[in-house]
């Protein structure tokens, strides 16, 4: 007990179910909210001293928006809420110092509210991801994105301590390995403890409305004459996305659940000669993505329940907690979904979300 009375912010047997977006019943043992980097430094601090060192961290905890829970309880759970939000100012030497603003902001930051925050004080470019649940620190671990941006798009750079050693390390971008919903630290869970993030936003600033639903939003808000301004793309975002996707206080669940497959051409080609209303994109390396949300819909799960857990009605592509499922619930659904769009259309699908 002597290390769990020195660490602060500490909670016992600590209830997880409200926090995650699924409102999947978890426990954690041992609980530590992250508030400030020097407590980064004590949780290390706990997790080195412990009698089974790291081995006994389960889960680094953001927003709980990315994650599908198991039933057994976990041990050590960091939540992290460190705040903060501000421009930085560049040097002079800085190449780019009048074409963009470089904003900062903690990893414990709500990531909808930082969009807004950066839009009202004048800083736009993160206006196509309003709306996404999670926080600052989670968003580069997933990549997120939405209506043609990433988060890698506009990631500076990143402070994160590395919780094998307990050095604080600066990753550039391009150290980050993003991928499509995918980066260097979804790939070293429980290592990387992200504490800031940096991003570059444009100065001399053009709107991305190729999304045909985006567009028509803004032409029906009265945009379609005249370039629309960050704030109205973020107006236009957060309608779309609150008519397709349920509110997780009301209906459990963790947005899109599986990634939009990348198959070869040749493949989407024989897939088209048979469906050809199927939506595909072309991608730069010559393949083609798929919409997930389609082949799941085409599939006959749209709307369907398996116990407690189904896809919604509105939107294929989300799965929802009808009350009092468990991440088996959840396993048991998506494992359906995958053998089904496999046996159809010989396409793998994905999970988005994290299995813990």
């Amino acid at each position: 007990m002597a290390l769990i009375d020195k660490t602060p912010n500490m909670e016992i047997n600590a209830d997880l179910t409200t926090m995650n977006t699924f409102g999947l019943p978890a426990k954690a043992k041992h609980l530590l909210r992250v508030r400030s980097v020097e407590e980064a430094r004590q949780a290390h601090a706990f997790l080195a001293g412990h009698p089974e060192g790291l081995a006994r961290l389960s889960l680094i905890l953001g927003g709980g928006s990315n994650l599908i829970l198991g039933d057994k309880p976990l041990d050590t759970v960091l939540k992290i809420e460190i705040p903060g939000r501000r421009r930085l100012e560049r040097a002079d030497y800085e190449s780019d110092a009048k074409s963009s603003f470089l904003v900062e902001a903690g990893a414990g930051e709500n990531w909808h509210d930082f969009v807004r925050w950066t839009l009202t004080q004048g800083y736009p470019g993160l206006e196509n991801l309003s709306f996404i649940p999670g926080t600052v620190g989670a968003a580069p671990v997933q990549n997120i994105g939405a209506y043609g941006l990433e988060a890698a798009d506009r990631i500076d750079s990143l402070d994160a301590l590395d919780l094998t050693t307990g050095e604080f390390q600066r990753f550039e971008a391009a150290a980050c390995r993003f991928g499509y919903r995918d980066s260097l630290f979804k790939h070293q869970p429980g290592r990387w403890l992200i504490t800031s993030v940096r991003f570059r936003l444009p100065q001399h600033w053009q709107p991305i409305t190729r999304y045909t639903e985006l567009a028509q939003e803004l032409a029906d808000r009265g945009c379609s004459d005249a370039t629309p301004t960050p704030l109205q793309v973020s107006d236009a975002v957060i309608a779309l996305r609150q008519r397709k996707l349920p509110d997780p206080t009301e209906l459990g669940n963790a947005g899109s659940f599986f990634k939009n497959p990348v198959i070869e051409a040749n493949q989407c080609g024989t897939l088209l000669a048979n469906h050809p209303a199927m939506p595909h994109h072309p991608q730069p390396d010559g393949r083609e993505k798929l919409s997930a949300g389609w082949l799941i819909e085409q599939s006959g799960w749209k709307g369907r329940r398996l116990g407690p857990v189904g896809c919604h009605a509105q939107h294929a592509l989300i799965l929802v907690n009808h009350g009092g499922a468990t991440g088996k619930d959840v396993q048991r659904l998506a494992k359906n979904l995958q053998d089904d769009i496999w046996k159809q259309f010989g396409v793998a699908l994905e999970p988005e979300p994290v299995y813990i």
